[in-house]
């Protein structure tokens, strides 16, 4: 067969993705053993923030072998161009060959501000994004626009994972309603909360609330089933959270006998996941 410059470079994107097929179904692997051993687990995610500190996150992650769900929209960024942006689809590629789960935290970062009844039962709500062309302005919109902000996170993260993202949503700032609810689920999403200690209070200021303080609360506090909750960056804390605490809050965990698993696994979304899988 002849060769040259554009054989080669088929050649190697093809070893790219063998390397990447093997690098999924070894992440996948090793979460079905651990899921098969883990009988205090712990459900650790992040949501989209600046990305600053989001390849340390990684490297802790990979080091420590725990699987994490992330929720993401495209805000604004350090470098690049938003976090769903070609700048960082390597980083969400390497993550979904390392066996983590991914879902939507609208596109736009939409925050919910109110209900507002509507003529024929429908409602409408009153949203404040804070990332997209509309950013820091006060809307209202329908459930099925609410929906379209889900759908297109959820798009661009399996364009860029290559995987479907699991069904499942996380409001911005966890601000909700039950009709937002509602609507969200109408259009195949349900809700991720965070347990009250499970908040690991990385967007905190750290002026009051120190990376020692948050490590030892949340060390003290967490139990077997909670739901953890934290973010690739945040712009207002001065002394960011992950570089000090997350590595030595997994390890502490683990030597109080906790492990990790992915949303995929958590007893109350499976009969959801199992229903509305994609």
């Amino acid at each position: 067969m002849a060769s040259g410059p554009l054989t080669t470079h088929r050649v190697d994107r093809c070893h790219r993705w063998l390397g990447l097929g093997a690098g999924l179904l070894l992440g996948l692997a090793s979460a079905a053993q651990a899921a098969a051993t883990c009988a205090k687990p712990l459900y650790l995610t992040f949501d989209t923030g600046h990305m600053g500190v989001a390849p340390l996150i990684a490297e802790v992650l990979k080091r420590q072998q725990v699987r994490v769900t992330f929720f993401a929209a495209n805000e604004p960024t350090q470098q690049g161009d938003g976090t769903l942006g070609e700048y960082w689809a390597h980083w969400w590629r390497e993550r979904a060959a390392e066996g983590h789960t991914f879902a939507s935290h609208t596109y736009d970062h939409v925050y919910w501000r109110a209900d507002l009844p509507a003529p024929a039962g429908q409602w409408r709500f009153r949203v404040k994004p804070s990332a997209g062309p509309e950013a820091g302005r006060e809307s209202v919109i329908d459930g099925p626009a609410y929906c379209a902000q889900l759908d297109r996170s959820s798009q661009r993260l399996q364009a860029l994972t290559g995987q479907a993202p699991l069904p499942l949503f996380r409001a911005p700032g966890g601000k909700t309603s039950p009709q937002l609810l509602a609507a969200a689920r109408q259009c195949g999403y349900a809700h991720v909360d965070w347990a009250p200690a499970g908040f690991l209070g990385d967007e905190l200021p750290s002026e009051r609330f120190s990376n020692a303080q948050l490590l030892e609360r949340a060390l003290k506090n967490l139990r077997a089933g909670d739901i953890l909750m934290a973010h690739l960056g945040i712009w207002s804390r001065r002394d960011p959270w992950a570089p000090a605490v997350l590595e030595p809050l997994i390890q502490g965990l683990k030597a109080k006998g906790f492990c990790f698993e992915t949303l995929r696994e958590h007893p109350a979304y499976r009969d959801w996941l199992a229903r509305n899988g994609r």
